[in-house]
């Protein structure tokens, strides 16, 4: 029941309508018993500096999510950023402070989860090819250098936006594995991947019979290669199908979720103890999964 007393959450981006995060986030308010509602912001993106702006003018309105196509552009809006987030170049999660708006990224966290969760690996000697090089690509490439990832390949469509890609990061420790390529000569990386992470909105919901990569060519992938898609609605999504028709492990977007979304009620909360397994389950039934 919202009450004149009620604090907000909620998720900012452009579309928004596609989001779960109010079913996952409110599921866990709701069994927290807590007078709290999470609702979804129809951002534009030329409209984001007036809206942040209000957003201060909101008092009960507590932290928010930013999705596409607002991680990146928001950073300058905000009055302190993580190290994190920072590093990454991309913010996820936003929170009210006495001195202005803070964020971070979360999703760094939420996309190692469920790589974690798999059998024993030498990263080490892998190779991680990304599709796509928007925010949530930024926050793939840490992880894979978390991870230990020996190369991380880029794959964008403009050749000039993938070398800025590539010059904005300034952690050595990334710069020495990380490298970009032009999407034509994708089908020549496929061989050698170990992961292949699709950060493209290619695939999501309405276009689900859409992949970014074909059937053809994740026929190249070695034995025992990791598909990971972030999308999480259809699920699977048509580039898992094939994938795992052709012997890939599979991994969707929903635990990513879950996690990074997790991370970022810790945060808004100041409290360790949420609902992850009633997050999950609010996805998984909505999802009829």
């Amino acid at each position: 029941m919202i009450t004149g007393k009620t604090k907000l959450l909620g998720i900012i981006g452009y579309p928004i309508e596609h989001s779960l995060s109010p079913v996952m986030q409110n599921a866990a308010l709701a069994h927290m018993g807590l007078d709290y509602a999470y609702i979804p912001f129809p951002i534009e993106p030329e409209k984001l500096p007036y809206a942040i702006a209000s957003f201060t003018a909101i008092d009960n309105l507590v932290g928010f999510n930013a999705t596409i196509p607002h991680k990146q552009a928001i950073i300058p809006l905000l009055s302190q950023v993580s190290d994190i987030a920072q590093a990454v170049g991309a913010v996820n999660t936003v929170w009210r402070t006495e001195n202005g708006w803070s964020g971070t990224n979360t999703d760094v966290e939420g996309f190692l989860a469920p790589l974690q969760h798999l059998s024993p690996r030498n990263w080490h000697q892998t190779t991680a090819v990304i599709l796509g090089n928007g925010g949530a690509a930024r926050a793939v490439v840490k992880g894979c250098a978390d991870l230990g990832c020996a190369n991380i390949i880029v794959v964008g469509r403009n050749q000039e936006t993938l070398n800025d890609f590539l010059a904005s990061w300034r952690d050595a420790t990334i710069i020495e594995r990380l490298s970009v390529s032009i999407w034509q000569k994708l089908p020549e990386l496929l061989s050698q991947v170990n992961l292949l992470v699709n950060t493209t909105p290619v695939g999501m919901y309405p276009k689900v019979d859409e992949s970014p990569v074909s059937g053809d060519e994740l026929d190249l992938l070695p034995e025992g290669a990791i598909a990971y898609d972030l999308i999480y609605t259809p699920n699977p999504t048509q580039f898992l199908r094939l994938a795992q028709d052709r012997g890939a492990i599979a991994i969707d977007g929903l635990e990513m979720l879950v996690q990074q979304g997790a991370a970022a009620l810790k945060i808004w909360l100041q409290r360790q103890d949420v609902p992850v397994d009633i997050m999950r389950q609010s996805l998984r039934q909505h999802l009829g999964l």
